[in-house]
């Protein structure tokens, strides 16, 4: 199937996981990483508005353009930051989703107070503490917002995490929605291609689907 119908299967696919979940406005960020613009375009076509990409300098490569011939379109920086890329991050995303650490939350306030421009921020938790992966230990989730919120003036509108691969991910989506509650955030972005289902079963607000999408990534640009 090609992108469209792939889309089609997607969005079918969480409408009934929010029926059985008995809820609704499950968000769709479509990740467009590694591929390139004229492989998007079909998914905007079809009305999907809002992707994710990993990296800062990826994105600038094709964004702009894509933004320009459709400008309702939201994008989101799901892939770790550095924080020598917090300017232009600032400048291209809408929402950034992975602010994982005080200097990266230091960037991020520095730049938004210059550029006067506000991308909505999310806290990336890594739930299964695993040392080479990003995200803040969950046991510093409350210091870490009140870091952000407090001290520099962020606004912190969800959490983000990834699950350890080859674990069940539910006690992991059950944390991340804990967390949330506990500290008053309102959206969890949280699934990918094979576990959005269960992710919007545990309170995900938005979900990161890209292979279903798109296919296997292309890695030769």
């Amino acid at each position: 199937m090609g992108v469209r119908e792939n889309l089609e299967e997607v969005l079918g696919r969480i409408k009934a996981a929010e029926h059985e979940a008995e809820r609704t406005g499950v968000t769709l960020v479509a990740v467009s990483k590694t591929h390139d613009a004229d492989a998007i375009r079909p998914a905007i076509a079809a009305g999907q508005r809002v992707f994710g990409e990993n990296r800062v300098q990826e994105a600038q490569k094709k964004w702009p353009a894509l933004k320009q011939e459709t400008p309702d379109l939201e994008l989101h920086l799901i892939g770790p930051l550095q924080s020598n890329k917090a300017e232009d991050a600032v400048k291209l995303f809408d929402v950034i989703e992975t602010v994982d650490r005080e200097k990266i939350a230091r960037a991020l306030a520095k730049e938004i107070a210059k550029q006067g421009r506000a991308p909505r921020l999310y806290v990336q938790v890594n739930t299964g503490n695993e040392p080479q992966k990003a995200g803040i230990d969950p046991r510093e989730t409350e210091a870490f917002l009140a870091l952000c919120r407090d001290e520099l003036g962020l606004t912190i509108e969800g959490l983000m995490c990834i699950p350890p691969a080859g674990e069940n991910p539910g006690p992991h989506f059950a944390l991340l929605h804990d967390l949330a509650t506990e500290n008053s955030v309102p959206k969890l972005s949280m699934g990918m291609s094979g576990d959005y289902e269960i992710a919007i079963a545990f309170g995900a607000t938005s979900v990161r689907v890209g292979s279903a999408i798109f296919g296997e990534r292309d890695y030769s640009n």
